[in-house]
């Protein structure tokens, strides 16, 4: 079955935001604390891809290009929608956390890096999930911590990650048959470059520094696509 993978690394998030709301009362000193060391780790992940690049101009190119098209078409806002409206559908939270925050945080964290693309790809062209059942644990794990300090929302992460490794893998064996593996690798290796200056945005975020509008930096990934296939076709 090639969406095994994919299906594992939904289930685990799901359960670690179940998990993770058993912990949802604890003192809120202690919970400050645990979501600067959430916030610190989250950074340190996002210095760690971003020195994946080969070529840091593409990364820098991307960003600013990206960050142009997200704010025209406002995908924060999107999102925040999105949140809103899946808060809508839910009971009154007597935390009074709202939906939104978890939901774009644990998406940008789960959907964006290499371990999604290359799963999903081996996945459908092998059959071979190891690397989504990894990226399950880690992704299960992580949801507990987010779940704990930013709400139920974190749970509906698993939505876009199914959507998104899901359709990897659906188009793995076209992917495999256009792109050559040279391109490919070049993709991911900027891809996450690019995604972990978002998910370093959003560790700033989280530990109090900044508000960046993260999600208006995502239309960078497809400006990767288009930048590395320019360079690669000269």
């Amino acid at each position: 079955m090639v969406f095994y993978g994919t299906l594992v690394n939904v289930a685990l998030i799901v359960a670690g935001s179940l998990i993770g709301r058993v912990f949802k009362n604890i003192p809120d000193r202690m919970k400050q604390t645990v979501m600067y060391g959430i916030a610190l780790a989250v950074m340190a992940i996002g210095i760690q891809m971003t020195f994946e690049s080969t070529q840091l101009l593409i990364v820098i190119i991307s960003i600013v290009l990206g960050s142009v098209i997200g704010e025209w078409i406002n995908v924060d806002n999107m999102m925040e929608q999105a949140g809103k409206w899946l808060e809508s559908k839910m009971p009154v939270q007597k935390s009074g956390q709202g939906i939104s925050q978890g939901f774009i945080t644990a998406t940008m964290i789960f959907v964006i890096g290499s371990m999604s693309i290359i799963g999903a790809i081996d996945s459908g062209l092998r059959n071979d999930h190891d690397v989504l059942m990894m990226k399950g644990i880690i992704d299960g794990f992580t949801s507990i911590i987010l779940s704990s300090t930013l709400g139920i929302g974190v749970i509906f992460s698993a939505v876009p990650v199914l959507l998104y490794q899901g359709l990897i893998t659906l188009f793995s064996t076209q992917i495999s048959r256009f792109v050559p593996d040279e391109l490919l690798e070049l993709f991911i290796s900027e891809m996450t470059a690019t995604g972990g200056l978002m998910i370093l945005a959003i560790g700033l975020n989280l530990i109090g520094l900044t508000k960046i509008r993260v999600a208006n930096f995502i239309p960078a990934i497809p400006v990767v696509a288009l930048i590395v296939s320019i360079i690669y076709a000269f």
